[in-house]
């Protein structure tokens, strides 16, 4: 399975990313494909500690519920997203959301397993496999909801 922490496949977004445009209508869901990479960016910078979301107390911080969206089960589209994590979507510069982005996989791929990133507000504590799961599949989900 993918993670964030695998370098080809931190690659492959990357080449992903550049086909993004700013007119690309979403297969699902309200946001345009800046809005889009926005809130990529943003849950990004939620893992590495610089954004910070409102944790929640719901029933997928725990075992075995947490493994199984994790890894198993299809993302829903159109589920409800932090407000932290949409905040700036409306306001986003396609080429200044490219770059972030393309900024923001070279800092992940710093991560170790030794690195504390900031508890999931949905998940709680994930270990590092399940976070670089997890952000690799939302990243994947919210691409092909663009096309790429």
């Amino acid at each position: 399975m993918a993670t964030a922490w695998d370098s080809s496949f931190r690659a492959a977004l990357a080449d992903r990313v550049k086909r993004l445009n700013a007119d690309a209508k979403p297969a699902w869901g309200k946001l345009n494909a800046t809005g889009m990479l926005a809130h990529v960016n943003d849950s990004y910078r939620m893992a590495l500690g610089e954004l910070y979301v409102k944790p929640k107390n719901l029933p997928i911080r725990f075992t075995p519920i947490k493994q199984l969206i994790i890894y198993v089960a299809p993302f829903p589209k159109g589920a409800p997203t932090a407000p932290e994590l949409i905040a700036r979507c409306d306001s986003a510069n396609l080429a200044d959301e490219q770059k972030a982005y393309v900024e923001l996989l070279a800092r992940l791929a710093a991560v170790t397993p030794q690195t504390k990133l900031q508890d999931h507000p949905a998940f709680g504590k994930l270990t590092h496999r399940a976070y670089g799961v997890l952000i690799a599949r939302h990243t994947d989900h919210h691409f092909r909801q663009f096309g790429l």
